[in-house]
This record gives structure tokens, sequence and C-alpha cells, in this order.
């Protein structure tokens, strides 16, 4: 059968729609772009917040429409949303034919062929050698390293959708990357709930360190970017090897969510502004050039104007090279839904528009700093807004989440997707840098 597919929410997501798709095709089915022409359609949801729920569900309405004006037969709804609001849908919307939660990837091909899935509990691991169909370029992919989460931050609905943590085998997780590699993947992203704690849920010490040691040396590999580390399981010793290789990429990825003791007691999360100064100057200090990003949560339950004044005073004084803020989404089942959201959504907005302001101001600051610096970049391809033109990355830029780099007087011809090239900053346009190439100096 022809099958459509929605993917919505995170990295962590879309691997699980890659793994779906690897599925589906190993069985036969053939992938559609054009919903109009899916014999079948697969959504596979986000519920991380309000705003990605309603995402979720204008998408799987969307989709609906197609089974009384086009060909469609079923729609399966799938991932978080399917996993906490499971019966919910089905009575709310009559056209889903089958559900699957987050422990149910391995069912897809039972869901479209209309056989009943075997409900299952979240505990789904990406096995060794599963197929996978790339959604991304096909020279960066997302690895999740592992599943799950076991902390109990009071704004996050992930544990109950996708059960305790639960890392892969480092085999599993090299035997991917490998294959990977030879499909022209020359950047790999590890993803996972809590990146730095991999490992440690099977009593295995310093795990993630060995596990990167054995990735550089994946042939093909160029650059290994580590997404979603947590403060207070961030180690010295994957610090150590982020400083010494060059294929670990010098970044960071801190979600902090604030910096008030006081807010943070009350989400559950460990730390205060100061022993946060105090881990980033640590980080600073053990990896020369690394690039710091982090995330932020404002208008939580409580959060008065001077704990928001902490927070920006933090912001400014940290000069995070990449941030993002999201206002509080008071969610059911989560700790926090049992206080009072009483930080009204249009202060949650001021809040969240004067943290972002102040670091457009910061990211101007410090790429005039940039002016002339020698940089080594990846491409990704000719830009979507002017097709003449290079699109690349930086080694401290991350894909979708970053700024990234405009190169001037290079043609697409010139270079391929995966290229690295090596260049000077000339100019900067907001988040984003305008790189000039170095002359006969590529690597392929």
């Amino acid at each position: 059968m022809k099958i459509g597919f929605v993917s919505l929410g995170c990295p962590k997501n879309l691997v699980d729609s890659e793994l779906m798709l690897g599925l589906l095709r190993q069985a036969g089915h053939d992938v559609t772009a054009e919903a109009s022409e899916a014999e079948v359609i697969v959504v596979n949801t986000c519920a991380f917040i309000e705003s990605a729920q309603q995402e979720s569900v204008d998408a799987v309405l969307e989709m609906a429409g197609f089974k009384s004006g086009g060909r469609c037969r079923r729609l399966v709804v799938a991932g978080c949303l399917a996993e906490r609001f499971r019966d919910r849908l089905s009575e709310a919307i009559g056209e889903i034919d089958a559900v699957l939660g987050t422990g149910e990837v391995a069912d897809i091909v039972r869901a479209v062929s209309g056989t009943p899935a075997r409900r299952r509990a979240p505990g789904y691991l990406p096995p060794a050698g599963a197929p996978r169909t790339l959604a991304t370029p096909p020279h960066y992919a997302y690895l999740k390293v592992a599943e799950g989460c076991s902390c109990s931050c009071a704004f996050c609905v992930i544990p109950s959708l996708r059960g305790p943590y639960r890392s892969r085998p480092a085999s599993s997780i090299l035997a991917e990357a490998r294959a990977l590699s030879e499909r022209g993947v020359r950047e790999v992203l590890l993803v996972s709930q809590d990146t730095s704690r991999y490992g440690a849920d099977r009593g295995e010490r310093g795990a993630l360190a060995r596990l990167l040691r054995r990735l550089e040396r994946v042939d093909g590999l160029e650059w290994v970017r580590l997404l979603y580390l947590y403060p207070t399981t961030i180690g010295d010793d994957v610090l150590d090897v982020m400083a010494e290789s060059p294929k670990i990429c010098k970044y960071v990825d801190l979600p902090l969510q604030h910096a008030a003791p006081g807010v943070l007691r009350r989400m559950k999360r460990p730390g205060s502004g100061t022993t946060y100064r105090r881990l980033l100057d640590r980080i600073r200090a053990r990896v020369p050039g690394v690039a710091l990003r982090t995330t932020l949560i404002v208008g939580f339950p409580g959060e008065t104007p001077g704990e928001f004044e902490e927070l920006a005073s933090f912001v400014r004084d940290v000069r995070f090279d990449h941030l993002g803020v999201f206002a509080y989404s008071h969610e059911e089942g989560t700790p926090a839904y049992r206080r009072v959201d009483d930080v009204p959504a249009s202060v949650k907005r001021a809040r969240r528009n004067a943290i972002m302001g102040l670091q457009k101001r910061l990211v101007r600051e410090a790429h005039r700093r940039r002016i002339g610096e020698a940089v080594r970049l990846m491409v990704d391809g000719a830009s979507p807004e002017h097709g003449l033109v290079l699109r690349g990355r930086l080694e401290s830029q991350a894909p979708e989440i970053d700024g990234c780099v405009y190169l001037t007087g290079a043609a697409p011809g010139r270079a391929r997707a995966g290229d690295l090239l090596d260049g000077r900053v000339v100019a900067f346009r907001d988040y984003d840098l305008v790189v000039e190439p170095l002359p006969g100096r590529t690597g392929g």
C-alpha cells in the first residue's frame, strides 16, 4: 500500500518515525509525500506541551479529511499524544482506526494492515539492525542512545509517556553509527532525554566517554554531537573527550530551565544560578572554544518579578551561544499541575520576549567580534531562501535549532552537502553568519 506519514515533535520522536518508515518499507509498502495519494496515513504525534498537543490534533484532523476526500482507507495515530490520550483520541475522532503508544513502534506494520496491535507499556528500545528510513538530509542523522527518563521534573510528562530511562547497548549504537556512515552520513547527533546519563541505568560508570571514544573511530563520520545533557550528570571524562577529539563537537546542550533557586526547587530541578555559573565556568575551562546552548522556562507557578530578573541577570552574565525560551505550559498529569497556574499568559509572553530580545542583542555582540575569524563548516546544501547560495553550519551550530552559515561567492556546484570547507567570517545577520570560503581549502 501507499503510506503517507506525518512526523511531529522532537528529534527523538523523529527517530521513531524513521524506524516505523523502515519497518513499513521492509514489509513492502511504499511511502508517498502526497496525502491525497495515500491509502493509509500515519501521524506520529507530540504531547509535551499544550501547543504541541494542539499541533498534533490539528494534523490528525487534517489527515482525517482524506478518508472522505481521498484514497485513504485507514488512519493510524502514534507517539506521545497517542500514549497520553489513547482512549480520548479514539472517542473524539472517529476516523482514527488504530492508536500506537510509544512502546508500540514495532507494531506499525500490524496497525497499517488492520491487525490489532499488542498493547505494550512504554519500554521500546531500537534493536540492533532495525531498518530505518532517514527523514533528515542524507549527510546527518539523529542517533538515539537511550529512551525514557527517570527524573522527576515537576513540569514534565515524559516519564509517564516514555517510561524509565533505558540505555541501549554500546554495540547496538556503534553498529547503527557504522551503518549510517556507510549510507553517507557525516554527522551523528546523539539524543535521549538525558544523554549524559547514558549507561548509568546499566551500572556502567564512564559509559558515555567510552562510547564517544569508539564513535570517533567510525570511518566516514566527521562530527559527533551531543544533545540534551543534564547539569548533574555531565562528567569531566566526557568534557575531556570533547576537548581532545577533532570529531566530537565542542558543543554542550544543557537545558537548565531557570536560575532562581526558588523556581528550581519548585520545578524539582537541581542547582541554582550560582552553581550553574560554576558548572559553565568548568565546562569552558576544560573545553576551550565550546559552544553552550540552553533552554529556559518562564512563568512557572509562583515565579515572581524578582526571580525573573534573577534569570535575566544570569543570561546576561553567562552569554550563551544559543538559547531557547518556553512559556510554562500547565500540563495535566505533572506534579506542577497541583499548583495554581498564577502567572498570567500575557506576563509569560512578555517575559519570554524579554529574554529572547536580550539573547538576540548578546548574540549580535558576539558575532560582531567574530568578523575576520577563520572557521570550518559543514555544507548543508543550497539555501531554501536563495537557491544560488550555499548554506552550512559551524561545529558550534546544530541543525534546525541554532543559527546557520551562508556562504558568499560559493556556487552550489562547488561543494556537496556533507563536505567540510574552510572560510572566514565576513558579516552576520542576527543569529546567522556570512562566511567567505578560503580558496582551495576544502575537505571531502
